[in-house]
């Protein structure tokens, strides 16, 4: 067992505590997080970005999703830490589990200022909200060192601080709200064209907002921040949120914490609503996508680089040294400021864990046999990216074709997609599964998500997966697509190229996909796909060679115009 596990069953015992929850979170309901904030990979040990740990006075919990099933399985053994993979059979959620073991002499406590009434709902349990057990415990937790805060030009913006805030503004009036409070990072950094970096990958910074009518105010860890607005300390928010006058306050309960919430004066009425920032912000305008087309052109670049040295080069390779490597090959590009992401380098078997992360232990040593998964991106100074290529080392097993084709008929599937407006998310994520269910195949993740302009390479608030039945995909919002096939101990395979939604001539809405780079030739069973497939892939391959031939020379771009002919 753990001995942070013991200490805080140690902490929970002092203070009278039945059962305690850590989330995988910030004070901003963040994705990612800084590592002053990984409390439940302190505790258990699990450094998957999905997760949350319930330790009771006899039982350690976690739950988390299918991207992360056979890496808990590795990281929790001897742990004392029981895996609950979530939307299997027989496993309750976090909330049916503590309703089965609660009763009113129970207490379960939490940090309110990580957990919201999405995590625990109000007035469920006994509850104290205000218990930062991790913290009395970490003896030497990471720092937070503040970033710089720099502003970014109109050119990648195109649209001003001012007249984002006036969009808002409108927006809250049509709700009626008085105030608005905003906690999530990447809102708070879009809505005053503002960078950062304080989280590792993710160019944003520590900060709340607090919108009025007339005026609004920034709360920053930084100091001297030279911007448009009213810039405040970041502490003072709780203090200024305590003191606000009688009025309405728009805020989403289900993703403010329970801190916040608790914070506010009984006097102010709260309209809990998704945060109008989060389709705004979604909704690329026309200097945003032709900023991120040119920032794809770059990464288009680097990749096929990259994916040409290693078929050269890639025999005795480690997983690691191929992931130092492309980022080489990014960091060769104008304009590169970080990854967007820690790449997933993964050969054979660990390609099928959906969100591998190569340690010293796992590092396997790639061979001229079998397939390579790598999922990367990066971060450039007009845009963001995230694209996965599943390349073949050498020769390949009729099952490992027969499988990347199937993904690769997935991809085009939602590629190709005409869809009326209003069709969600969960409507477009079956188009993809089909080819894969119609012989026996699926994948335990969603289909795609939203992609941050120069922001986290996930954004929402829509996503292509089953579970998103109530946003619909827009013109303008950016999504990966990314179907998979994994087989455990064997190989993986993910074929993932960042989609734009756009309106066709027909008045319905399809997509355009703006990654470019070649699909893997010896991987595909060409008979397997239709005329129309086909034609696609040919047709996407005559633009990648078009787009990232000029850009490349000699041996590379031999390669390239190789691995782009038309196939028959």
């Amino acid at each position: 067992m753990r001995k942070e596990l013991i200490a805080l069953r140690q902490k929970m015992q002092e203070n009278g505590f039945d059962a305690y929850i850590i989330p995988t979170t910030d004070f901003h309901r963040s994705e990612y997080v800084h590592d002053h904030f990984k409390c439940r990979e302190y505790i258990s040990g699990f450094t998957g970005s999905a997760g949350t740990l319930l330790v009771t006075t006899e039982e350690a919990l976690l739950w988390t999703d299918g991207r992360y099933f056979l890496q808990a399985e590795n990281q929790l053994k001897g742990s004392g830490i029981k895996l609950m993979k979530m939307g299997q059979p027989d496993v309750p959620t976090m909330i049916e589990y503590l309703e089965s073991i609660m009763t009113e002499d129970h207490i379960l406590a939490f940090d309110g200022r990580l957990c919201s009434p999405s995590d625990i709902p109000e007035d469920m349990f006994t509850m104290v909200t205000d218990a930062d057990l991790v913290g009395e415990i970490w003896r030497e937790r990471p720092a937070i060192n503040p970033s710089e805060i720099y502003p970014l030009d109109l050119s990648v913006t195109g649209e001003s601080s001012d007249s984002k805030l006036a969009r808002l503004r409108a927006a809250m009036a049509e709700k009626g709200a008085d105030f608005h409070i905003i906690t999530a990072l990447d809102e708070i950094a879009w809505l005053y064209n503002l960078r950062g970096s304080d989280v590792k990958h993710t160019p944003v910074f520590f900060a709340y907002a607090l919108i009025t009518a007339g005026e609004d105010f920034l709360y920053t860890m930084k100091e001297g921040l030279h911007a448009p607005g009213k810039h405040l300390p970041y502490e003072q928010f709780m203090t200024d949120i305590e003191a606000l006058p009688p009025g309405t306050v728009l805020l989403d309960k289900s993703t403010t914490g329970y801190a916040i919430i608790d914070a506010l004066p009984e006097h102010l009425e709260i309209i809990s609503a998704e945060d109008p920032v989060l389709e705004m912000k979604a909704i690329k305008n026309q200097a945003e996508i032709s900023a991120t087309k040119n920032a794809h052109i770059k990464d288009g670049v680097a990749m096929v680089s990259f994916i040409h040295w290693l078929k050269q080069n890639g025999e005795g390779l480690t997983e690691i040294d191929a992931s130092d490597k492309l980022e080489d090959f990014r960091k060769s590009r104008e304009g590169f400021t970080d990854l967007s992401f820690d790449t997933i380098s993964g050969y054979a078997g660990n390609g099928a864990i959906i969100h591998y992360s190569a340690t010293e232990d796992t590092n396997k040593t790639l061979k001229s046999e079998g397939l390579y998964l790598v999922d990367s991106g990066g971060q450039y100074e007009d845009g963001t990216t995230d694209i996965t290529r599943t390349i073949a080392m050498g020769p390949l097993t009729d099952d490992m074709k027969l499988h990347y084709t199937a993904v690769l008929k997935s991809h085009i599937a939602l590629c190709t997609a005409k869809f009326t407006p209003g069709t969600t998310g969960a409507e477009l994520d079956a188009i993809a599964r089909k080819p894969l269910l119609e012989i026996g195949l699926n994948y335990n993740h969603g289909t795609g998500h939203g992609v941050g302009h120069l922001l986290g390479c996930h954004e929402g608030p829509q996503s292509i997966s089953p579970r998103d039945t109530t946003h619909p995909i827009l013109p303008g919002m950016i999504n990966s697509c990314e179907p998979g096939v994994y087989i455990e101990g064997s190989h993986g395979i993910r074929l993932e190229n960042e989609l734009l939604c756009i309106e066709t001539d027909s008045g319905l809405y399809g997509f355009e996909p703006i990654t470019f780079c070649p699909f893997e030739r010896d991987a595909i069973v060409s008979e397997n796909l239709t005329k129309d497939e086909l034609a696609w892939l040919n047709f996407y391959h005559a633009k990648v060679f078009e787009t990232i031939g000029p850009l490349v020379d000699g041996e590379i771009k031999k390669w390239l115009q190789e691995a782009t002919k038309e196939i028959i």
